[in-house]
């Protein structure tokens, strides 16, 4: 995948260091296994080697949006998980009556099979995309001895606007018109200029349904705090989802040494699609930072 010259750019931070420009990096190898719990059926798709991390999709959409951002920062030094969710390739599940601590669930048990695997305990960096932080804050929650630190990649704020929830839940339906779809895309998941329909695709709606059911059930007060875990919170500069006036509510929430906030230039709420390369970059460094476990 070729970036644009934005993509290649460094990104502003604002608590006082500039993330590097890395070198091109080459294709780690990567493999697919299927973790089975109980009537559940994890598909992973992993890659690299070293401290764990775990990239978490946004609502409806796949792990596999993720690949140039994994492959670099697989290529820094860091092991790869994506979990795909569930109803989405071998991945299965009871997608009914379900709650984010049935999801964070699925979380866990691809962390203790790795622990399994490779004969470690190392707790793991989970970062989630848009719906996939509530699911990260809620495994940290409910399982903080396999949670290393907490990255919030496009969160919302605590309580988001409702027309911004609006326009979410249009462009995310496949079954709205395309045109209407276009227009909500262009509202909250893509900054001015960056091409809003290649988002047009990749929604699969009974993923979609089954993690609005999960997310609705769950009350935001069992999830919000990420447990205890260190956070750094990653957001676009343009979306709505999280306004300028809101860019350092967890910090004034829970403090400055247990969060870190980066701000991506020219992006929206689908941050990861928009700037893979800055995205991956904040997530390295920030992972380079971290104490030692």
């Amino acid at each position: 995948m070729k970036f644009s010259q934005a993509e290649n750019m460094m990104v502003r931070v604002v608590f006082g260091f500039t993330l590097p420009v890395f070198a091109a990096v080459h294709s780690q190898a990567r493999t697919r296994e299927v973790i089975h719990r109980d009537d559940v059926n994890i598909e992973v798709i992993a890659e690299g080697s070293g401290p764990p991390i775990i990239l978490l999709p946004s609502l409806g959409r796949d792990s596999e949006e993720f690949d140039p951002v994994a492959e670099r920062i697989a290529a820094a030094g860091f092991r790869v998980l994506r979990p795909q969710p569930r109803g989405y390739g071998d991945s299965s599940g009871p997608m009914q009556n379900i709650t984010l601590h049935d999801l964070a669930r699925d979380v866990a048990a691809v962390i203790q099979q790795e622990h399994a695997g490779r004969h470690e305990n190392t707790p793991a960096i989970l970062a989630g995309h848009a719906f996939g932080h509530f699911v990260a804050k809620m495994t940290a929650v409910d399982f903080p001895e396999l949670v290393r630190a907490v990255i919030l990649i496009g969160a919302a704020q605590k309580q988001p606007n409702p027309e911004v929830q609006k326009a979410v839940a249009i462009a995310t339906d496949p079954s709205q018109p395309e045109a209407e779809r276009l227009r909500n895309l262009k509202l909250v998941f893509f900054a001015p200029g960056n091409d809003a329909k290649i988002w047009l695709t990749g929604f699969h709606a009974n993923v979609r349904a089954a993690e609005i059911v999960a997310r609705d059930a769950t009350p935001q007060r069992e999830y919000w705090s990420a447990g205890t875990a260190p956070i750094l919170d990653i957001q676009g500069s343009n979306d709505p989802y999280r306004p300028k006036s809101s860019s350092n509510e967890l910090v004034q929430e829970f403090g400055a040494k247990r969060v870190s906030v980066v701000v991506i230039p020219h992006t929206a709420h689908a941050v990861i699609v928009e700037q893979p390369r800055a995205v991956a970059d904040a997530i390295i460094q920030y992972a380079k930072r971290l104490p030692k476990s």
